[in-house]
C-alpha cells in the first residue's frame, strides 16, 4: 500500500503531568497542517532520564482521556504504561512502525527544547528510521542546533507538508504553533497553594482531576 495513499499519523509523548492546552492546541495545528489522521497521546509511564513523576501514570492517563474526549482525530495510546522497563521512544515507534507496516507515515511530535536535546536520546537517530519529526516551535523561539545534530537537520529538514505524507519516516518538519504560556510545573503549584486551574485544561478534564483527588484539590 502506497504511503500516499494513507494519511501519516502523529505520535505525541511526554509526561501529561497534568496534560494541557499548551499540549493540546500546538497538537491540534499539527493535525490540521499536515492532514494527519490522528494524534496519538502516549503517556511516559517510566522516565529513562528523571525521576518519576508525583502522579501515577494511570491518572495521567486518565487525565488526557478525559482532555481529547471530545476532540476528533485525539488518540490515548497506553501502550508505554503496558510494557516493563524504560519507557524509550524509539522502543515506541518500533512496535507502531510492526503493527502499522513499513509504508504508513509516522510522524513523531516534539517541542523545541526537546528536539534540541534529541541526541541525547537512547538510540536517537534510530528515532528517523521509523518516523519523521515534526518539531513544534513556538514564534520567536531560539533554533540553534548542536554540531551533532545540525548536519541531520540540513540534510533532513523538508518544507512541505506533501512531503511528510510521500514517504513513511525520515523527514524533518518545523511548523511555527500558538505559543501559549502554560506549563505542567506551574498548573501543579497553583494547585498545591489551593488555586484554581480552571481554562488551562479543557473542562472535562478539570472535572476529573478534582474528582481523582490526585492533585490538590483547590475546592
Amino acid at each position: 500500500m502506497p504511503a500516499r495513499e494513507v494519511k501519516p499519523i502523529g505520535v505525541f509523548g511526554g509526561m501529561f503531568d497534568p496534560i494541557h492546552i499548551g499540549h493540546l492546541r500546538p497538537a491540534l495545528e499539527i493535525l490540521e497542517e499536515l492532514d494527519l489522521e490522528c494524534v496519538r497521546f502516549v503517556p511516559c509511564a517510566r522516565p529513562p532520564h528523571r525521576a518519576d513523576p508525583d502522579h501515577s501514570v494511570e491518572l495521567r492517563a486518565r487525565l488526557v482521556a478525559a482532555a481529547i474526549s471530545d476532540q476528533p482525530g485525539f488518540e490515548l495510546d497506553e501502550r508505554e504504561m503496558r510494557r516493563a522497563g524504560p519507557s524509550y521512544t524509539v522502543d515506541t515507534l518500533g512496535e507502531m512502525r510492526a503493527e502499522l507496516g513499513e509504508e504508513r507515515p509516522l510522524c513523531l511530535l516534539l517541542g523545541m527544547d526537546a528536539f534540541l536535546g534529541l541526541p541525547r536520546w537512547h538510540r536517537w537517530e534510530t528515532l528517523f528510521e521509523l518516523a519523521h519529526v515534526v518539531v513544534m516551535q513556538r514564534p520567536g523561539s531560539r533554533f540553534a542546533p548542536d554540531q551533532q545534530l545540525a548536519p541531520v537537520l540540513a540534510a533532513r529538514r523538508v518544507a512541505e507538508p506533501e512531503r511528510i505524507a510521500a514517504a513513511p519516516a525520515g523527514c524533518i518538519y518545523v511548523q511555527t504553533v500558538t505559543q501559549l504560556e502554560v506549563s505542567s510545573t506551574d498548573i501543579r503549584a497553583r494547585l498545591a497553594q489551593g488555586r484554581s486551574v480552571r481554562y488551562l485544561m479543557p473542562e472535562a478534564e478539570w472535572d476529573l482531576l478534582r474528582e481523582a483527588g490526585g492533585y490538590r484539590d483547590p475546592e
